[in-house]
C-alpha cells in the first residue's frame, strides 16, 4: 500500500540545465541591452544640440535650420495630440470588436471579420497616407471640418480654415493603424477570461451586456490596457503616413482643423539635407525625445496595470 501512496505522488520537477539556463538569461537581457546601446549612441551623437541648448530646447517652439534656432515643442505638441486622438477614437471601436469577435457563435462572419480586421495591420502605412491623402482628407473637410468649422469656428477647438492636411487627418489615420493591434490582443485577453464567470453571470439573470460591462471588462481590463499600450506606441512611432496627412508645419495650434508638425516626421523629412554640426545633432536629439517619451509611457503603463491587479487590502 505505501508502495502504491508513493509511486502516485508527483514527482519533483527536473531542474533545467545550466547552459538551458545561460542561454535564456542572455537571451532576456538583450532587449534591455539594445535599447541601452540604443540610446547611448543616439545621445552621444545628439551631444551638441544637448550642451549648445539644455533643456531650452524642450520648450522652445522656433525651428529655423537657416539661424540654428531649434526647439522641440511644436513636434512633441503634434506627436502627443495626433497619438491622444487616434487613441481616443480607436479605443471604443478595437474593444467593441474584440467583444463581438470574442463570443462563440456565428463562427464564420467572425472569422472573416476577425482576418480583416488582422490584415490591416499588414498594409503598409505609405498606403495609408495614400490613402488618407487623396480619399480621406477630401472627404473629411467635405463632410467634417468644412460644416463644423462654420458653424462651430468660434470654439477654439474647431477654429477653420479648415484643410485637406490637418491633425484631424492624421488622427484618423493613425487610428485606422492602431486599431488591428487594439482589437487582435483585446480579442485573446478576453477569450482568455474563464468561461465559468460568465456563466455564473448568466446564471444570476444577468443580461448579456450587465456580464460584459461588470464580469467580462473588469475581469479583461489589465490586458485591454495593455493593449492600448501597444496601439499607442505604434501611433507615437509612426512616420510615413502622419507625413503625408498631417500638414507639416511647425505650428502649436489648439484647432484639430490646424496642421502640425510630429517629431518622426521632421526627423524623416529634413534628416537627409541636414548639414552642419548642431542640424542633424538637433534632429537626432528629437529621436532621443521620441523614444524617452516611449518608454515613459510604457513604464507608466507598466506601474498601472500593477496597481490595478494588486489584490486590495483584506477587510
Amino acid at each position: 500500500m505505501a508502495a502504491e501512496v508513493e509511486q502516485t505522488q508527483p514527482r519533483p520537477p527536473t531542474p533545467a540545465p545550466d547552459g538551458y539556463r545561460w542561454f535564456t538569461s542572455a537571451v532576456s537581457l538583450a532587449p534591455p541591452l539594445v535599447l541601452t546601446c540604443l540610446v547611448v549612441v543616439i545621445g552621444r551623437e545628439a551631444w551638441p544640440a544637448i550642451s549648445h541648448y539644455g533643456l531650452r530646447f524642450l520648450i522652445v517652439r522656433a525651428w529655423n535650420p537657416v539661424r540654428l534656432d531649434f526647439g522641440a515643442l511644436t513636434f512633441i505638441y503634434g506627436t502627443l495630440v495626433t497619438s491622444a486622438l487616434a487613441l481616443l477614437a480607436a479605443f471604443p471601436v478595437g474593444v467593441a470588436v474584440a467583444l463581438f469577435l470574442a463570443e462563440p457563435g456565428a463562427r464564420r462572419v467572425r472569422s472573416v471579420m476577425g482576418t480583416g480586421i488582422e490584415l490591416l495591420a499588414a498594409i503598409p502605412s505609405v498606403v495609408y497616407g495614400i490613402w488618407g491623402l487623396y480619399v480621406l482628407a477630401p472627404w473629411l473637410l467635405l463632410h467634417v471640418s468644412g460644416p463644423v468649422s462654420q458653424r462651430l469656428g468660434t470654439l477654439p477647438l474647431f477654429a477653420g480654415p479648415a484643410r485637406q492636411s490637418s491633425i484631424l487627418t492624421a488622427s484618423v489615420v493613425l487610428a485606422v493603424m492602431v486599431l488591428p493591434t487594439l482589437a487582435a490582443v483585446s480579442r485573446e485577453v478576453v477569450r482568455a477570461i474563464p468561461a465559468g464567470l460568465k456563466e455564473a453571470s448568466f446564471a444570476l439573470g444577468a443580461t448579456w451586456w450587465e456580464t460584459t460591462w461588470r464580469v467580462v471588462l473588469p475581469a479583461a481590463r489589465p490586458g485591454i490596457f495593455g493593449a492600448t499600450i501597444l496601439a499607442l506606441g505604434r501611433a507615437l512611432g509612426e512616420t510615413i503616413a502622419v507625413t503625408m496627412t498631417i500638414g507639416n508645419r511647425p505650428e502649436v495650434q489648439s484647432s484639430v482643423f490646424g496642421s502640425a508638425y510630429t517629431l518622426a516626421s521632421v526627423i524623416a523629412n529634413e534628416f537627409t539635407e541636414a548639414t552642419g554640426q548642431l542640424y542633424p545633432a538637433a534632429l537626432l536629439e528629437l529621436g532621443l525625445i521620441l523614444i524617452m517619451i516611449t518608454l515613459l509611457v510604457n513604464v507608466g503603463a507598466l506601474l498601472l496595470v500593477r496597481r490595478v491587479t494588486e489584490p486590495g487590502p483584506a477587510r
